[in-house]
């Protein structure tokens, strides 16, 4: 039986650019662990090999000095002592890296989150994952099944997570305030077939008061001018560059609604488990549908803020760090954990 306050030890890149200090999940796990009555530390992968390298390269510093971040770590976690070891699968992290962690803490619960999809595309993804005790990931459909399909038992949907503290509507200036907003590119270098998202944001580039970063070679928005920018907007647009995918959401969906602006989501499968549609934000299925619904909710200002109120409301009380956090405990004490959509 681990102790009732745990020790866990967080590998993770935890990014020092400016433009993603509020996009990164986790912080908001180590504070959700925190406030639980739980220590948490992050490990930086990234940012330990910058220190150790001399190279640029990151092909370079990762053939000459990644064992120096693997010893490391070890060495960390031999003075740390964790119950927990949780993975963010961090770029140069792989196979030998969590192999000399369990060396260093053979009683610990080795736990990953993956949030990106085709994991068979990520290098060493699945081998490096098949090293831990239990695996959670974004989505519960064919990108988690990769997973399973690869020998993994215990795989297991979580959800992205917000941090109220931060993640709110603020009171803006006008020169944020906009009808659409979109955020990210309209292609995925994973999938360049994938041409809805490109086709609605060229439509939405044509239109006056839309708001439209990192596309197009427009600059991506990032910090708390990302955060101004959700607030200011009535309409946040979010469509995966995939599929329908079971529960599978990207972060952008959960800081659009934790920021208040009404979400337009491109539906995924078993997405009314998670937020529901006319209640928590909007779904729609095609192109048109979509501009159907984006005007009716710029003419109908009380109901679009209803939706948006009550989304934010929703990702506050049932998506924050606080509770993920719990889930995720939950999860490792009793094998599995309950949520709605359980």
């Amino acid at each position: 039986m681990m102790p009732k306050a745990k020790r866990i030890f967080i590998i993770a890149d935890v990014s020092s650019k400016g433009v993603k200090i509020y996009l990164n999940q986790m912080p908001k796990l180590a504070k959700g662990l925190i406030r639980l009555g739980h220590d948490a530390r992050i490990f930086s992968y990234c940012d330990a090999l910058k220190k150790e390298s001399p190279f640029k390269s990151r092909s370079l510093s990762k053939r000459f000095y990644k064992s120096r971040v693997d010893n490391l770590i070890a060495e960390q976690i031999k003075n740390y002592k964790p119950d927990i070891v949780y993975v963010s699968f961090a770029r140069v992290l792989d196979c030998e890296t969590i192999e000399l962690a369990r060396q260093t803490a053979p009683n610990a619960v080795f736990i990953g989150g993956d949030g990106d999809p085709w994991p068979k595309l990520q290098k060493n993804r699945i081998e490096t994952a098949k090293k831990l005790d239990i695996l959670t990931a974004t989505n519960d459909g064919e990108f988690l099944q990769d997973y399973r399909d690869a020998g993994l038992k215990n795989c297991v949907f979580m959800p992205n997570m917000c941090d109220p503290d931060t993640d709110y509507r603020y009171e803006v200036t006008e020169d944020w305030k906009t009808d659409i907003l979109w955020t990210g590119t309209t292609k995925h270098r994973a999938d360049t077939s994938e041409n809805f998202r490109e086709k609605l944001v060229t439509e939405l580039s044509k239109r006056n008061n839309c708001s439209l970063y990192g596309c197009f070679g427009r600059l991506q928005i990032g910090g708390i001018d990302y955060l101004y920018a959700i607030s200011g907007a009535k309409i946040g647009v979010n469509v995966n560059a995939y599929g329908p995918v079971k529960f599978c959401h990207s972060d952008r969906l959960t800081q659009y609604l934790a920021c208040g602006t009404l979400v337009m989501a491109k539906r995924f499968d078993e997405c009314d488990l998670l937020y529901k549609d006319k209640l928590h934000l909007r779904y729609f299925d095609t192109y048109e549908e979509f501009f159907d619904l984006a005007d009716w909710y710029l003419s109908h200002e009380t109901e679009r803020k209803k939706i948006a109120d009550a989304g934010m409301q929703h990702i506050h009380t049932e998506f924050n760090s606080v509770k993920i956090a719990g889930y995720m405990l939950e999860l490792i004490e009793k094998g599995s954990y309950s949520a709605r959509w359980t």
